[in-house]
């Protein structure tokens, strides 16, 4: 990127009516998601009103009944380090549409850690942990996430295509969503998360969004300094899973070779998405694909490498496909 954005646009937003895709297309951004929650954690940490050390349950207070849950912080929900499991275990209710909030308090109280996975010890990803984190910052800042995200990241940066849930005035530019073999899945952007509760579903963004997001990342927009050192707070490294991977705030960072990257990946049935950039040099991707299952963590990486002229082989480490199943 070096301080410029290139925007690259390939295949149709929508066959059926025969659309492009355009750097104003809104797609539905998986687990890359994740990193709103986490930054806006972060800029409340740097302010002073909550700590990473905190127990969720000081802020989602029905956990407070609960057993092993309480002693689980928001900085493990935001570093998967939680051993929370990606699902609660009544996944079945997932598909049908009718998984509640006091499900999910019920299936919380009810947990128990695993031996190999207690809180702070282990790295599990968890798509159940992120959600509980959107509620910690919900109930801390007695807000919906949606005006948390626009209030503390979107609006300052002028992020107008990106929204939680996605507007009726965004809808158009939304494209249609296809699995893997190229069928039609759900209606634009309109796919429900399986949580069926305010501030639980999924975050949109188009790709010209998406790139001043991963400016501020990167340091590169000098108005934003208080914001960009919440994002530095986000990427630090809290946790080592192996030689070549670390974990910040939903970020992983991730050595291959002679590059080191930090980078966030999504994909569901009807989308693959990343976000990444190498700290050194200041090279960054976005990638949006209204398709499910397309490798964009290994495109992304490979790209990256490719940029900083790096011959060395792209590092597999971290989710390849987090939101699949």
């Amino acid at each position: 990127m070096n301080g410029k954005a290139e925007f690259f646009n390939y295949g149709f937003a929508n066959l059926a009516r025969n659309e492009r895709v355009t750097a104003d297309s809104i797609f539905n951004l998986g687990s890359v998601g994740k990193v709103f929650a986490t930054t806006s954690l972060a800029e409340a940490v740097k302010q002073g009103q909550l700590s990473l050390d905190d127990p969720v349950a000081k802020y989602v207070t029905e956990l407070q009944r609960g057993g092993d849950i309480r002693r689980v912080t928001l900085g493990q929900l935001a570093s998967h380090t939680s051993g929370l499991p990606r699902v609660p275990q009544q996944y079945e209710h997932w598909h049908r549409g009718n998984y509640t909030w006091p499900d999910f308090v019920r299936f919380l109280n009810s947990w128990k850690a695993g031996p190999n996975h207690e809180p702070g010890q282990q790295y599990l990803y968890s798509n159940a942990a992120m959600v509980l984190l959107r509620v910690a910052l919900e109930r801390r800042f007695n807000t919906r996430f949606a005006a948390l995200m626009h209030d503390r990241i979107t609006g300052p940066l002028g992020m107008s295509s990106t929204a939680l849930p996605l507007p009726r005035d965004l809808l158009g530019r939304a494209v249609q969503g296809y699995n893997p073999m190229g069928r039609p899945i759900g209606r634009p952007g309109e796919e429900s998360g399986v949580f069926e509760w305010p501030g639980a579903g999924q975050i949109y963004s188009s790709s010209r969004d998406m790139a001043t997001f991963l400016a501020a990342n990167m340091g590169e927009l000098p108005d934003h300094r208080p914001m960009e050192n919440a994002m530095a707070l986000a990427q630090q490294p809290v946790f080592t899973v192996n030689a070549h991977l670390k974990l910040g705030l939903a970020w992983q960072n991730v050595s291959g070779g002679n590059l080191r990257i930090l980078d966030k990946n999504g994909g569901l049935n009807n989308t693959s998405t990343y976000i990444g950039f190498a700290p050194q040099p200041k090279l960054g991707v976005v990638i949006l694909v209204n398709r499910g299952k397309q490798h964009a963590t290994g495109i992304g990486r490979q790209i990256l490498h490719a940029l900083a002229q790096d011959q060395s082989e792209p590092s597999s480490e971290g989710e390849a496909d987090p939101d699949s199943d």
